[in-house]
């Protein structure tokens, strides 16, 4: 236990990875993956207009949020960029279930202070941020 130190850098970059793989798994299996499919297969789309840009609009944006980002925050490629288009979407959702209460907010919550915190933590050792931008290397 002592010598837990020793690792720590290690740790925190594993930690890093696993942060990025299921915070974009987890939104995009469970939200991107169905708006991506309803814009390829053309279906009609319905959807809210929750910052009176137009309920189309808001659609795509949502699902460039949780399928094109969550797809790039798990590659770890432009990593702070996809997580900050997904803190701005989370911002949004709380915004909306705002009067929902705390078991509405609890959730979304999550998911915004995980993005947050991918973009101050950025892509890690192991993202392709690092290995293609990275000039330290």
């Amino acid at each position: 236990m002592l010598t837990l130190h020793k690792d720590w850098k290690a740790g925190k970059e594993f930690s890093i990875l696993i942060l990025r793989l299921v915070a974009g798994f987890v939104v995009l299996y469970g939200h991107g993956f169905g708006k991506l499919s309803t814009i390829f297969t053309g279906q009609e789309i319905k959807f809210f207009d929750p910052i009176g840009i137009g309920a189309n609009l808001s659609f795509y944006l949502a699902a460039f949020a949780e399928g094109i980002c969550a797809i790039l925050l798990m590659l770890g490629l432009f990593t702070r960029y996809a997580a900050i288009v997904l803190a701005i979407n989370f911002l949004v959702i709380f915004r909306v279930h705002f009067k929902d209460g705390y078991e509405a907010l609890e959730l979304i919550s999550l998911y915004l202070f995980t993005y947050i915190a991918i973009v101050f933590a950025g892509g890690g050792k192991y993202s392709l941020d690092n290995l293609l931008f990275n000039k330290t290397r």
